[in-house]
C-alpha cells in the first residue's frame, strides 16, 4: 500500500520537507538570537538612562573611544560653545520630517566635546544651509546623553563627495576634528539640558526608543518553528492522503470487476 513512496515524485516531496526542516530550524534559531540581542541592548539602554549624570572625563578622553556599553549614559560638561566651526548633519527625520542635526564643538580646558544641539527643517533647497538658532555665549554647562561616534557600518548611511561647506552625513568626531584647531573627545554629546538656556533652540532630539526589546523578533523565531510542525504535519497529511486513496481504489475494484 505504501510503495508509492518510493516514486519519484514522493522522493522528490521528501527531500523537499528534509531541507525545509533545517532551514526553518536555523532561520529560527537567528530570530531568537537576533531578540536575546537586543533584549539586552534594552535593557542596558534603559539601564544607562536612569544613571545619573557624570562629568564627560569620567567615560571618554581626547582622541578616545566611547564603548558601546556606554551608549546614552548622562554626563555633563563645562564650556563655550564655538559656533565658528559648527556643522549641520544631513538627512536626518524626526517629527516625520527630513531635516538637519545641529552640532556645535563646546570648547573646554581638556578639549572640545562636539554637542548636538537638535533639529532643523531643511532651507530653501536641499544643498542651502539651514536656518541655525544661535547658542548661548559665555560658559555654558551642557547636560546630554553620551555617544559613540558615528561612522557608515554603525549607521547604514553612505558617505558621499561633493557636500556644501559646514555640511556632513556622519557625526563622526575622527573625521570632524581634522578641520578643528582643538582635540576633540571621542564621543559626542546630544543635548538635554543647558545652562544658560538659550532664547532659541533647535527641537530637541528624542529619548531613544528602546523598542520591545526584540519582542519581533521572537515572534518570528517561533513562527519559523511552527514552520516546521506544518510542513511536517502536511507531508503527513498528504501520505495518509495518498494512502486512503489507494485503499479505496482497491476495495473497489473487486465491485467493478464482479460488474
Amino acid at each position: 500500500m505504501y510503495r508509492f513512496l518510493v516514486t519519484p515524485r514522493w522522493v522528490g516531496l521528501h527531500l523537499l520537507v528534509l531541507a525545509l526542516i533545517p532551514a526553518f530550524f536555523f532561520l529560527g534559531k537567528w530570530q531568537y538570537g537576533r531578540f536575546e540581542e537586543r533584549s539586552a541592548q534594552s535593557t542596558r539602554i534603559t539601564a544607562n538612562l536612569k544613571e545619573p549624570a557624570v562629568p564627560i572625563e569620567r567615560l571618554d578622553t581626547v582622541g578616545g573611544t566611547v564603548p558601546q556599553t556606554m551608549r546614552y549614559r548622562p554626563v555633563t560638561v563645562t564650556g563655550r560653545y564655538d559656533p565658528a566651526h559648527e556643522v549641520v548633519v544631513r538627512r536626518r527625520t524626526q517629527n516625520s520630517r527630513v531635516g538637519f542635526y545641529v552640532v556645535t564643538p563646546l570648547v573646554t580646558a581638556r578639549g572640545a566635546v562636539l554637542v548636538n544641539r537638535g533639529w532643523v527643517p531643511p532651507g530653501a533647497t536641499p544643498d542651502a544651509h539651514p536656518p541655525v538658532p544661535a547658542p548661548p555665549g559665555g560658559d555654558v554647562t551642557v547636560t546630554g546623553r553620551l555617544r559613540p561616534a558615528e561612522s557608515a557600518e554603525s549607521t547604514g548611511i553612505r558617505l558621499r563627495d561633493g557636500l556644501p561647506p559646514g555640511q556632513v552625513l556622519l557625526i563622526d568626531t575622527a573625521e570632524i576634528g581634522k578641520g578643528l584647531p582643538y582635540g576633540l573627545f571621542g564621543g559626542f554629546v546630544e543635548l538635554t539640558e543647558q545652562e544658560p538656556q538659550a532664547v532659541e533652540t533647535p527641537d530637541p532630539v528624542p529619548v531613544p526608543d528602546v523598542g520591545g526589546g526584540g519582542g519581533l523578533n521572537l515572534a518570528y523565531a517561533v513562527q519559523w518553528w511552527i514552520f516546521i510542525g506544518v510542513a511536517v504535519g502536511g507531508w503527513a497529511l498528504l501520505i495518509r492522503r495518498e494512502a486512503r486513496d489507494l485503499r479505496a481504489m482497491g476495495s473497489d475494484s473487486p465491485a467493478k470487476a464482479s460488474v
